[in-house]
């Protein structure tokens, strides 16, 4: 699978051949989605900084489990409510270039509704 049409059309089988269409709702893919980044999140949720960022390997392996298992979970969404990921990605980042000017926002951690100039009464 070089793609990610070719892993939606792969989890589109899978998911066929075990009659589970019929619980791939959209209300439920996202619970099974939330359940997964919880899942992820559990893995860095008593590391430091520094430790997030070097994991042992064990757990650099089950992370990776993780992250795989929300992006099936996320392309099995997608599909079912025919969204294309790339274009609503690519749709993101100009929508938040917008919001985020390098100007404004370079070295910044701040919401774009953080950063609003104060209004003079």
């Amino acid at each position: 699978m070089d793609s990610l049409q070719d892993l939606k059309q792969e989890l589109q089988k899978f998911a066929a051949v075990r009659q589970w269409d019929q619980f791939h709702s959209p209300k439920n893919l996202v619970m099974a989605l939330s359940g997964e980044v919880g899942e992820l999140t559990e893995h860095f949720q008593w590391l430091s900084e520094d430790q997030s960022s070097s994991l042992d390997d064990k757990t650099h392996t089950a992370v990776a489990e993780e992250i795989a298992d929300v992006q099936i979970y996320l392309i099995r969404l997608a599909d079912k409510l025919d969204i294309d990921i790339i274009q609503a990605a690519k749709g993101k980042i100009l929508s938040n270039a917008v919001k985020y000017p390098i100007e404004k926002f370079k070295g910044s951690a701040k919401k774009y509704t953080d950063n609003k100039e104060p209004s003079i009464p």
